[in-house]
């Protein structure tokens, strides 16, 4: 039987779904056949806006090219990349970057190791599992996991590279053994 608004206790699912240290990926692994109601958007939750149909092609995440952003180049350029970057940030929340300089075989390499540290057996990634801001190193599901109106679908392995970045032992072996 599902449980009524009046039933429902929100605080007691998140302690619960972030105590098993296991993410949206354990929920998965275990065969989860509802969707949590943690993970329910409430219908305010995108004020007003319905989201793009399927197959809309006026939907498009923006594309910010970085191409032209660095600072011994043209400054106007850079305030207008700037720009860009600060609107879609605001409006979309998230962009693509295109013309970063990473090279191809560095993001292939770390979208390998993210991919191995995923997979993983949980007991391994819970040694990264944290929603300290200070860790080097984190694993995490929700950083707003009690704040936020509705839980994020979806799992992190997040890296705070500046000022001072992670010695390299703090990096999953999985991951830094192609970066």
């Amino acid at each position: 039987m599902a449980a009524t608004d009046s039933d429902y206790d929100r605080l007691a699912e998140q302690k619960a779904f972030n105590a098993t240290k296991a993410g949206v990926k354990g929920l998965v692994d275990a065969g989860v056949k509802e969707l949590p109601q943690i993970f329910h958007a409430p219908p305010h939750f995108l004020n007003g806006r319905s989201p793009a149909p399927d197959g809309d092609p006026d939907f498009s995440l923006p594309v910010i090219d970085l191409a032209g952003a660095r600072a011994d180049q043209d400054p106007e350029e850079r305030k207008r990349i700037i720009k860009k970057i600060g609107d879609a940030s605001t409006e979309w929340g998230f962009f693509q970057v295109v013309n970063h300089g990473v090279p191809a075989s560095t993001l292939n390499g770390i979208r390998a190791g993210t991919h191995r540290f995923f997979n993983q057996d949980v007991e391994v990634k819970k040694e990264y599992f944290s929603a300290d801001p200070m860790s080097k190193v984190v694993y995490t599901s929700n950083y707003g996991l009690y704040t936020a109106p509705v839980a994020n679908w979806g799992d992190l392995i997040l890296f705070k590279m500046a000022p001072d970045p992670p010695a390299p032992e703090q990096i999953p072996a999985c991951i830094r053994q192609n970066v």
